[in-house]
């Protein structure tokens, strides 16, 4: 009998914290259109995997009569469980709890489970809706996002990290979600910010509202903070878990393989391309056309819209996309795009994921704004990460390879394992247009019909050095290609390439244009 009461005690204590912070705080949160953490939880995982630790933990704070106050869990929830069958570590903050405040113990429990995922190398998922510090515990609240913090440093590039703002996130708590692999943001949900908008007030006279300084589609569309929108929670846990059949559980293994499918009939390679050169067309629809059921999962799709990145499938195998976008912008390298790449190149990298490059760009993009705001430091990240880059690297160049542009994008000279280019190629130090205006502007200024001269010599160039067999007669380009042939090749060269090995220099660590 004694084991039976003590079990029936056990079973009333898990009750009482499985409320929460009670039913009135548990109908604010569905109020603002938001599932409890625990909701959360069992919607991202697979159905009663859910094993949660250290739900009696309390805080330990005395001062402003916490002492006499009861935050069940300490307004965290922690454990392990499975998504398809394979195991993560998660945590939630739990607003009705405290408003999900951090102190010390809330703290010590998100860094126990980051401890957890990092030794058994599984990915770390952290549900983020906090109103921040713990103010009654001072200085033990900064403590405690310093560790988290640590943590997540130690943890990057051995296992997947990804952070999902749902709800406030504000002040020191956004280092983490910046620190992690990926940002999951829910529209009219998610809020991220340094300082709020009362402290933008008071110290610049600014009014503007939380979801103008930090909602989901700022992050997604204009700071870049954010990874992958959506615009209810339930999409956006489908959106972790189609993440997690791409990437490998840590950096010690491969992305799990699947079965290997053909790109849907109604992607034609051949259709795509405008045969005039300055026409756009939306470069995903040529990863499409390679990839395994043409299935494209892009990251940071609103984010520096002139490069598209993400992961896809060749005959089963994941494989980060990088490509330049000519329907926004021709395509050019900017800050942004530069940053949005060399980011995804370098998490590629780091757990064995193959990258394939689409080329088709002008260069870099001018003008006095982007000197101003550094895109020499900003374009550094794209040729630093191609260049330190030790996964198989494979280019093909579609259209456009002008300049920096050229070199900057898995060049042959940054070490690409393989560079093929279609017949459409144009690799050059600049475009015909302009390299005729330099290099025959005498002929042209002399001639009767300068216009008609200009033609003639754009098209001279063009087919002197605007095309890719001067470089695969240099042996920059590996073979010349017809665009059918591309899922084919690509497909080869990964095969060839899946026991790459590099030997690089002993260093401690490089130092990228940060």
């Amino acid at each position: 009998m004694s084991l039976k009461r003590n079990v029936l005690d056990l079973r009333k204590r898990k009750e009482i914290v499985l409320q929460g912070g009670g039913e009135e705080a548990i109908k604010k949160q569905a109020a603002m259109g938001k599932l409890t953490a625990r909701e959360r939880i069992e919607a991202i995982l697979d159905k009663d995997s859910f094993h949660e630790y250290d739900m009696f933990v309390e805080h330990q704070s005395k001062d402003f009569d916490m002492d006499k106050k009861v935050l069940h869990g300490d307004g965290v929830i922690i454990g392990t469980g499975t998504i398809y069958g394979e195991p993560v570590c998660i945590y939630a903050q739990d607003f009705t709890v405290a408003g999900g405040s951090l102190g010390l113990m809330h703290a010590r429990k998100i860094t126990k489970i980051m401890d957890h995922a990092l030794k058994m190398r599984v990915p770390l998922i952290g549900i983020n809706d906090s109103g921040g510090a713990r103010i009654q515990e001072g200085v033990d609240s900064l403590a405690g996002y310093g560790e988290i913090f640590f943590r997540n440093t130690q943890a990057s590039g051995v296992i997947p990290q990804l952070s999902v703002i749902l709800g406030p996130c504000a002040g020191g708590a956004v280092y983490s979600p910046a620190l992690t692999d990926f940002v999951f943001v829910v529209d009219n949900i998610s809020k991220m910010f340094i300082t709020g908008p009362e402290v933008v007030k008071t110290v610049l006279g600014e009014v503007v509202t939380m979801e103008e300084l930090g909602g989901a589609r700022v992050h997604s569309e204009i700071s870049g903070n954010a990874h992958f929108f959506a615009h209810s929670e339930y999409e956006c846990f489908e959106q972790i878990k189609k993440l997690l059949t791409f990437i490998p559980w840590s950096n010690e293994a491969k992305a799990k393989p699947f079965p290997s499918k053909p790109p849907r009939p109604e992607y034609k390679i051949e259709k795509i391309i405008p045969s005039d050169p300055t026409q756009p067309y939306d470069v995903r629809d040529v990863i499409r056309t390679v990839a395994d059921d043409s299935d494209f999962l892009e990251v940071q799709q609103e984010f520096a819209k002139n490069i598209v990145v993400g992961f896809g499938r060749i005959d089963g195998e994941t494989i980060g996309f990088v490509a330049n976008q000519p329907s926004v912008l021709a395509g050019v390298l900017d800050c942004d795009s530069s940053d949005k790449a060399g980011r995804f190149i370098r998490f590629c990298d780091a757990f064995n994921i193959p990258i394939v490059t689409f080329e088709d760009m002008p260069g870099y993009l001018p003008g006095v704004e982007q000197e101003h705001m550094g895109v020499i430091r900003h374009g550094a990240k794209v040729l630093y990460a191609y260049s330190e880059a030790t996964v198989p690297k494979i280019t093909v160049i579609l259209r456009k390879a002008y300049g920096g542009g050229y070199i900057a994008m898995n060049s042959r000279h940054l070490k690409a394992d393989f560079m093929f280019a279609w017949p459409t190629a144009e690799i050059a130090v600049m475009g015909p247009e302009g390299a005729a205006n330099i290099i025959f502007k005498k002929e042209i200024m002399a001639a009767e019909n300068p216009d008609e001269m200009r033609k003639i010599k754009v098209a001279e160039y063009r087919e002197k050095f605007a095309n890719p067999y001067v470089a695969a007669s240099k042996g920059y380009i590996d073979s010349v290609i017809e665009p059918e042939e591309t899922r084919k090749i690509l497909k080869h060269s990964i095969e060839v390439s899946s026991n790459k090995s590099v030997l690089t220099p002993a260093k401690k660590h490089g130092i990228p244009p940060f």
